[in-house]
């Protein structure tokens, strides 16, 4: 071949491979501008759906905000329970028709840090706004007289809770005792507060089964004669209630509602007015995850059921699956009650590496991380008292 078609041939394939990466380049180009199309029509799109579900919420929680019924006047009568949560209250205006959702009113209430509402009955109606709801039932009066209150402190035991309703009734202790001990009951209001007495109660190692399910509470009641059966149901419908505040809390820690139970009546047992009850808590849960037994002498005074001023070594011995000194881990269920500051302690325990605590004779509790810390202030507070 001549060198001038050579030099032809090789012009030729020169604009041949320009005019391919030409071609190419066009393409790329084309396809940028795809791309770039359905990003825009996505992002649009995606912005106008965020638009229609914001206006969606808005116009849903604005409507459920307002009377069910404005031209509705007839009046309902709703009873409001002792003990009940928001949560609980919210479903019973929506049940009865009074609000739209109890889920908003709960956090309107949350909202509006809204709080003081009175058990009873309460004449409503659909017509009425979410504020003039909660204003009723803030203001609203009983439309009963209180004839008589059962308090019943914290950290009290069954045996002792039998002793103060016998005080305001016709029945005497060993009666109501019988009576919270007996299978039919028990099995009676195990079917009405399936969530609250499981079949943890049953265990036979169990002392007393309602040990601990009794909450401290000052409980009005309307009629100068309730049942037994009534008082007991009252004071469950408050622990049922109370409960339902720290069950998610207590899962997470991976205790049962019996479990919690337990937990914080440990807790109410050893404290003091003076003491932080979270910093106890981190106590035993770190003895748990140690592997330690938990050594609280509550748990031995129940054990022998009695009340001691001081716990002696040969006390410690008593057999028993409530001698936390013999067995590791909780004891087979509460020894007594708990109030609201126990429960908290026992969901939320203090951070710390603490494995000792010593109560003075005074009221005071002190802390310690070693053994050796523990017995020192032992020796300066008990032994050489």
């Amino acid at each position: 071949m001549s060198e001038d078609k050579k030099a032809e041939t090789a012009k030729m394939s020169k604009n041949e491979k320009k005019k391919y990466i030409y071609e190419k380049l066009v393409e790329q180009q084309s396809e940028a501008r795809l791309v770039r199309r359905i990003v825009l029509v996505a992002a649009v799109l995606l912005i106008l759906f965020a638009a229609a579900a914001g206006a969606g919420g808005y116009f849903y929680i604005n409507k459920a905000l307002q009377p069910v019924d404005e031209s509705n006047t007839k009046e309902v009568k709703v009873e409001i329970p002792i003990g009940s949560t928001v949560t609980g209250i919210g479903q019973i205006l929506e049940d009865n028709g009074i609000i739209r959702d109890a889920r908003l009113f709960r956090y309107y209430v949350k909202f509006r840090n809204e709080s003081g509402f009175m058990a009873g009955e309460y004449n409503l109606n659909p017509s009425m706004t979410l504020p003039e709801v909660i204003a009723s039932l803030k203001t609203g009066t009983l439309m009963q007289d209180v004839v008589m209150r059962i308090t019943i402190p914290e950290g009290k035991q069954l045996a002792q809770i039998a002793g103060i309703i016998a005080e305001k009734t016709d029945l005497n202790q060993e009666e109501i005792m019988n009576k919270l001990n007996e299978k039919e009951f028990i099995s009676k209001m195990m079917d009405k507060y399936p969530d609250l007495l499981t079949e943890d109660i049953l265990d036979e190692k169990i002392k007393y089964p309602l040990e601990g399910y009794l909450f401290p509470a000052t409980y009005p009641f309307y009629t100068e004669d309730p049942t037994l059966e009534e008082i007991i149901t009252t004071m469950l419908d408050k622990t049922k209630a109370v409960v339902e505040e720290y069950r998610g809390q207590g899962e997470e820690k991976g205790l049962s509602v019996h479990e919690l139970l337990t937990m914080a009546s440990l807790i109410e047992e050893e404290a003091t007015q003076q003491v932080d009850r979270a910093k106890i808590s981190s106590v035993f849960y770190n003895r748990m995850e140690t592997g330690m037994p938990l050594q609280t002498d509550p748990t031995v005074l129940y054990a022998h059921g009695e009340h001691k001023d001081r716990v002696y070594y040969k006390d410690l011995e008593v057999e028993s699956p409530y001698n936390t000194y013999l067995h590791k881990g909780l004891p087979p269920g509460p020894i007594a009650n708990a109030g609201t500051t126990s429960l908290e302690a026992a969901v939320n325990p203090e951070e710390t590496d603490l494995l000792y605590f010593l109560a003075t004779p005074e009221g005071q509790v002190h802390f310690s991380r070693t053994l050796e810390e523990h017995n020192k202030l032992k020796n300066e507070h008990i032994t050489n008292q």
